[in-house]
C-alpha cells in the first residue's frame, strides 16, 4: 500500500528516554491531521516488548537508551518487519551516529533542536520513502563533530563525566556514550590516552 492509499494518519512510534522530549515530540506530531503516535517507549527493553503488536509504520527513535540503543531497537524492529520505516531523532550528528544508524536500516537522522515543521516534514518524507541525512560536521584530522571535540577538550582538562555533562548541560549518561563513540573514533582504549593526545597537542602548538 501507498502512502496515497493509507486509510488514516500515518502510525508512528516513538522511543526516547527522556520524558519531557518525548512528550514535546508526540504533541507535535500528533498535532498534524497526517501523523498519529500510536506507541511510546522509554528504553530497549519496553520498545522491543511493545513493537509486535504496535507495529508503527515509521518508528522514531533516539540513540542513547537507558539499557542500550537505539540501534538495538532498529535492529529488532527490522527482524519483525525488514520493511520497516525508521527515522533516528538525536542530540548528535557526528560520522559515528550517521554511520551506524545507516547501518541499521534508518532512512534518515535529525536532530533534536530541529524546528517542529522539520520533524514532521522528516517523519512524512520517510514514509514517502525518502532519505533524510544530514550534511557530516567530522573534523578532517579526528573525524569527530564539533560537540565531540569540546568533550575531548574538557577530558583535556582533567574534568570528569559529570563534570563534563554540568558544562555542556547534558546527562552524565549521554557524556559517557559520547567518551565510547571517542574512543572508537580515534582507535584508543582509555581516557587517559585522549587526555594525553591534548596534552601533546598543546604543546606543540605553544612551541609554535
Amino acid at each position: 500500500m501507498t502512502a496515497t492509499e493509507q486509510p488514516g494518519p500515518i502510525r508512528v512510534m516513538l522511543v526516547d528516554d527522556h520524558e519531557v522530549v518525548r512528550r514535546g515530540i508526540v504533541t507535535v506530531i500528533d498535532a498534524h491531521s497526517d501523523l498519529s503516535v500510536v506507541g511510546e517507549a522509554s528504553s530497549v527493553t519496553e520498545a522491543n516488548r511493545r513493537l509486535p503488536a504496535i507495529r508503527p509504520e515509521v518508528l522514531v527513535v533516539d540513540l542513547q537508551l537507558p539499557d542500550g540503543t537505539g540501534i538495538d531497537v532498529m535492529k529488532a524492529a527490522r527482524e519483525l518487519n525488514p520493511e520497516q520505516l525508521m527515522l533516528v531523532l538525536t542530540s548528535f550528528d557526528d560520522d559515528a551516529a550517521l554511520r551506524e544508524s545507516k547501518a541499521a536500516g534508518a532512512a534518515g537522522l535529525m536532530l533534536k533542536s530541529a524546528r517542529s515543521q522539520e520533524i514532521v516534514e522528516a517523519i512524512l518524507a520517510v514514509r514517502a520513502g525518502k532519505s533524510i541525512w544530514p550534511a557530516e560536521h567530522a573534523d578532517d584530522e579526528q573525524g569527530l563533530s564539533e560537540s565531540d571535540q569540546r568533550v575531548v577538550e574538557l577530558i583535556g582538562d582533567g574534568h570528569s563525566n559529570r563534570e563534563i555533562a554540568e558544562a555542556l548541560g547534558i546527562a552524565e549518561k549521554t557524556v559517557k556514550n559520547r567518551v565510547t563513540v571517542i574512543l572508537q573514533t580515534l582507535g584508543m582504549q582509555r581516557r587517559t590516552q585522549v587526555a594525553a593526545m591534548v596534552a601533546a597537542r598543546r604543546r606543540a602548538s605553544w612551541k609554535q
